[in-house]
This record gives structure tokens, C-alpha cells and sequence, in this order.
């Protein structure tokens, strides 16, 4: 994998190199599934599980970059963000002679699925409140809060590794996903135990399923202004909430980071113009 800068309003492309260069946009239209992992396609090309890579783009505040990948999925690595925040530091990050634009919500939504929910509620940062529940004596019930600023992504968010039950990764394998991995990129939960490594936080399911909703909230097309509240949400109910708020236009509307009006001292550090 390879990632270059793009020029100011590209947004998030992938590029099958593999495939003569096809670029795919990080964006709700060219969603093709969203169950274990996020998928994205353009026409017969697609690439799967972008969603770590999004999230550290959009934790660090960048908003233009084309990520190369050979082959169908972008590699796993470790299981976190941790590995392309170091990359894109190593990189180098630069502002770009282009006003930041911003989706702010203005109005709440929220959709459901049983007794699972997401909304968003108005809101001048970009917060996250998400609840998780499972019937496993090893991760329970967790909840966590953070505003998202480049800080807190990478120092509480981006390590937070994907996490799954064994049947899970073994059904990954069989339909040719997560194929590169391994006990060392992801937390395997077992019947009775977690069958590889230490946790590097104590709610680390929780914070990985914050770290998976804010790669798939970057499908809205903009850095987001609003309250995220999710409960026992997933991939399916993250990219559900991009498609409504894509439709309910008139719960928000586009803003500058010029338009949205704080004290110099206490202007949030992602309020940046736009970065690539």
C-alpha cells in the first residue's frame, strides 16, 4: 500500500494499481456492503476493509489523499490505526490553500435495527458517545466518550485493535477477506478466554468500534460537526446513518471552519483549513 497527496477537494480515493488504476471514492455512493467490513466499489473493481485507513485520515484531519493498494483489501496490519497514523506522520502533513468545509448537523437523526440505534445530534465538534453489549463474560457491557480532535485519535482511539470471536475470523477467511490475518492482528476472543495477546486498554471493543464508526462516518464526504450516540451499532448501522444524513438535507448544511465562531484559545485544533 502507498499513499500519496491529492489536490484540495479530491477527498479519500483509493487506486487499484492492480487493476490499470482504478480509483474508487471514499464516499456513501460507491458502498457495496457493510457487514464484518466496509467494502467500496467502482464497477467491477472494490476494495474492502478501508475502514482503519479512513479513520486515521479522518482523526488526523485529512481530507485529501489517494491510498494505492494491490489487490482487493487494504492490508490489515496490526488490527488498528495505529500503523497509518505513524505513516502519515512520517509523511508529513500539509495545509492546503483551500477552505475546509464541514457538515453540521443542525437537526437530530437517528435510525434503528431491533433494539440496536445510531443517531447524531447537533453539535460544534465532533463527539462520540457508543455503548456495546455482548453476552460474553470478557467484554460485557462498555461505554466511552471522545471528542475527536488528532490528539485523542491517536493517543486514545487508533490503537484499539479489531476484535472478533473465532468463528468470526474463520468465516472472514473463508469468503477471502482478512486474509493476512493472524493472532497478531486482531483480539481473538475464544469461549473462555482471549486467545492471543493483552489488552491495551481495559474497554479497547468498545474504543475499536469508535475507531470503525468514525472510518465509516468519512463516507458522508466531510469532516462532521455533530454528536454521534450509537448503541450495540456496526458497520451496517454506521454507513445507514451517512445515507440518512446524505438524504436529510435539510438537517444541516455546509459550513467553513471560518463559519463556525469560537474564541481563539478555545478553537478545537481540527477547526484547521483543509490538509492533505
Amino acid at each position: 500500500m502507498r499513499m500519496r497527496p491529492a489536490p484540495p477537494n479530491s477527498g479519500i480515493l483509493f487506486r487499484r494499481m492492480d487493476l490499470d488504476g482504478v480509483e474508487i471514492p471514499a464516499r456513501q455512493e460507491y458502498l457495496q456492503r457493510s457487514n464484518l467490513a466496509t467494502t467500496l466499489a467502482n464497477g467491477h473493481a472494490t476494495i474492502g476493509t478501508v475502514e482503519h485507513v479512513l479513520a486515521a485520515a479522518s482523526g488526523l484531519g485529512i481530507d485529501n489523499l489517494i491510498v494505492e493498494v494491490e489487490g482487493k483489501e487494504v492490508p490489515i496490519l496490526d488490527g488498528s490505526a495505529a500503523p497509518f497514523i505513524y505513516l502519515m506522520h512520517e509523511a508529513g502533513i500539509r495545509v492546503q490553500q483551500a477552505p475546509r468545509e464541514f457538515i453540521k448537523i443542525l437537526e437530530p437523526l437517528r435510525i434503528e435495527e431491533e433494539d440496536k440505534f445510531v443517531a447524531v445530534y447537533p453539535s460544534d465538534r465532533f463527539k462520540i458517545s457508543y455503548t456495546i453489549d455482548f453476552e460474553h463474560p470478557l467484554i460485557g457491557e462498555q461505554q466511552q466518550t471522545f471528542v475527536v480532535t488528532p490528539r485523542s485519535f491517536t493517543e486514545q482511539i487508533a490503537p484499539a485493535r479489531t476484535f472478533g470471536f473465532l468463528s468470526e475470523v474463520e468465516a472472514l477467511h473463508r469468503n477471502g477477506f482478512a486474509l493476512g490475518g493472524s493472532m497478531e492482528n486482531a483480539v481473538v476472543i475464544g469461549h473462555n478466554s482471549i486467545l492471543n495477546n493483552q489488552l491495551r486498554f481495559e474497554d479497547e471493543f468498545v474504543r475499536h468500534k469508535i475507531l470503525d464508526a468514525i472510518g465509516d462516518i468519512m463516507l458522508v464526504g466531510a469532516p462532521l460537526l455533530g454528536h454521534v450516540i450509537a448503541y450495540r451499532a456496526g458497520h451496517s448501522l454506521h454507513v445507514g446513518l451517512v445515507e440518512t444524513i446524505k438524504k436529510a438535507t435539510e438537517a444541516w448544511r455546509m459550513v467553513t471552519w471560518e463559519d463556525v465562531v469560537y474564541d481563539i484559545a478555545s478553537r478545537p485544533p481540527y477547526l484547521v483549513p483543509a490538509r492533505i
